[in-house]
């Protein structure tokens, strides 16, 4: 699993990104982008798990309407995951700073 930590200096909000940069990782700007893409998904999919686990252990079969609105560690919780970057924008970032291994084995074949 990520560490969450990590991704608190990613920026939360969009910010517009030099294209030439992305291109110059792998040649081609397309090919940077969908690297990107699926780092994004990986990312997302950790994510959820986590979040998924965390909340798992508050549930219990007999939760009355009065147990769901008290629950605060797991609005905490959840409120902590919300305010996390996105994954696309954690992606980019792993991806600008070569934090992401990718290889196109069909480069590597010629």
């Amino acid at each position: 699993m990520a560490n969450i930590s990590q991704y608190q200096n990613v920026p939360t909000s969009t910010i517009p990104r030099d294209m030439t940069k992305l291109e110059d990782k792998t040649g081609n700007v397309y090919e940077s982008i969908a690297i990107i893409s699926k780092r994004a998904n990986q990312i997302s999919s950790q994510l959820k798990e986590e979040l998924t686990s965390k909340l798992h252990e508050f549930a219990s079969d007999s939760d009355t309407l009065e147990e769901v609105f008290e629950n605060r560690e797991q609005i905490e919780i959840s409120t902590f995951y919300e305010r996390l970057p996105k994954p696309v924008m954690i992606a980019t970032e792993e991806f600008m700073n070569d934090k992401v291994y990718f290889r196109n084995p069909a480069k590597e074949a010629k």
